[in-house]
């Protein structure tokens, strides 16, 4: 690789995600291991200096205390008997003219209190001079002893530190290195994972989710939130691609009649009265189409679960008991019996408009469709932490074979093709009933036919 080809590759390198991980880490973790090697070696340099200045405290009073006297000649035999037998120590004794009477070392200063010395003075000169830390005491007759002991250790740890912190340095940066390419390793091939299904799902893989490893971290949760919003995405275009089939394939039959219509009008209507009753007729078309379009948008809304409306509690109970009274009036025109079995209260969480309009499809739904005389049943209970719904009714019913059939989009059995309506009541209600976290079934009421719809028991109240 050329100069001019590896500076741009450089230059890409240092702006991937991998690189910059890697270094992050290799800084954080050769800047944490600094500080606490340096740390370290602070705190053992100080432990090893109290060390030594404790022994030549407890070296100094235990010679102040054998000498009983703190003076010259009490000291003198004290401090020979110690240059014998203590070689790890030094001592000097002098007297008040600063002369050497006893001891290891060459003349010194006659000062009081811990002393630090860059060589030892001690006899015989050592060709490597010795540091040395001890502590001076002034006699009452003018005399003057000092006890000290070998600090090179200490020199030699703090050298020691340095050199130790260098070599860590270069160990924490190849830790953090390892560390580094294993932590972007991790978390871009996480990364990639979720990349690499987007980029499967942009293809038109809408089925596709990203995988969760059962580990429960902060990506699990993620890829959790990413597969719910891409559930709810695919939803939203399933149902898109139902509405726009339902409405190419059945606003077909209204438009064209439409057409044929006016066509037929232009052509062979030559009256006012004939042309108004076209008219008429192309209006009720267009409210025919107009419905079935309004009614597939809403049904969309209800299974995408875009409805804005704020979920409450909602009493059942009562909901049924102000729609049955509203409907009685036009039960009775038909020649229908209504009877209505509601507890006190039946609390269920949702949309009321929602249920309300469950309610008045299924009520509409077994009015259309039973003859005059028939009977029809509202009945509410509540049992096992579950609201039940059901109604009911002795008119024709419907097929075993056709009792799940009905409830797709626009299915209207051979005996309902004379009554009104588009065959979307049902769809509707199972997708209300299902957005309320409820179930819907049909059953043969023999005769007759029931519906029977469960919603959870809301206790919130």
């Amino acid at each position: 690789m050329t100069y001019k080809q590896w500076i741009p590759a450089t230059r890409r390198l240092a702006g991937t995600s991998s690189f910059r991980i890697v270094t992050g880490f290799i800084v954080l973790f050769l800047f944490s291991g600094i500080i606490i090697a340096i740390l370290t070696g602070f705190h053992n340099q100080n432990l090893f200096e109290d060390q030594l200045r404790q022994s030549v405290i407890n070296e100094g009073e235990e010679t102040t205390a054998a000498a009983g006297q703190p003076d010259v000649s009490h000291f003198l035999p004290i401090v020979k008997a110690l240059v014998r037998n203590e070689p790890g120590f030094f001592y000097l004794l002098q007297n008040k003219n600063e002369d050497v009477v006893a001891g290891n070392m060459l003349h010194l200063r006659p000062v009081p209190g811990p002393r630090w010395l860059s060589w030892a003075h001690r006899l015989p000169r050592a060709q490597h001079p010795t540091i040395v830390y001890g502590q001076g005491y002034l006699l009452s007759d003018g005399g003057y002893y000092f006890v000290g002991i070998d600090a090179s250790q200490l020199q030699r740890l703090r050298r020691d530190l340095w050199r130790t912190a260098a070599w860590s340095s270069l160990g924490f940066a190849i830790l953090g290195l390892i560390g580094g390419m294993l932590l972007s390793g991790a978390v871009l091939k996480r990364i990639e994972t979720i990349s690499m299904t987007a980029r499967s799902i942009m293809r038109g893989n809408f089925a596709r989710r990203i995988p969760l490893r059962g580990t429960d971290d902060e990506f699990d949760h993620l890829s959790q939130s990413l597969n719910a919003m891409l559930d709810q995405n695919e939803i939203l275009i399933a149902s898109l691609q139902q509405v726009s089939n339902d409405i190419a394939h059945d606003m077909r039959s209204p438009l064209s009649r439409l057409r044929h219509r006016l066509e037929r009008a232009r052509e062979r209507d030559t009256t006012v009265e004939a042309l108004k009753d076209n008219i008429d007729l192309s209006i009720d078309e267009l409210d025919c189409a107009l419905e079935i379009f309004t009614s597939l948008l809403n049904l969309a809304q209800i299974e995408a679960g875009t409805q804005r409306d704020e979920i409450v509690f909602v009493d059942l109970a009562a909901l049924a008991r102000d729609i049955t009274e509203a409907y009685l009036p036009v039960l009775d025109d038909r020649q229908q019996i209504l009877q209505i079995h509601l507890p006190a209260e039946a609390m269920v969480a949702g949309q009321p408009v929602l249920l309300r309009q469950v309610l008045v499809n299924l009520l509409e739904n077994a009015s259309h469709h039973t003859p005059p005389g028939s009977t029809i049943t509202v009945d509410i209970s509540v049992a096992d932490r579950h609201v039940y719904l059901v109604i009911s009714d002795n008119g024709n019913g419907i097929p075993d074979t056709d009792l799940e059939r009905v409830f797709d989009r626009f299915v209207r059995l051979e005996h309902s093709r004379s009554a009104t309506g588009n065959g979307l009541g049902l769809s509707m209600v199972r997708a209300i009933v299902r957005r309320h976290a409820g179930t819907v079934r049909l059953t043969d009421n023999k005769p007759g036919l029931r519906c029977v719809i469960e919603f959870p028991f809301a206790s919130g109240l």
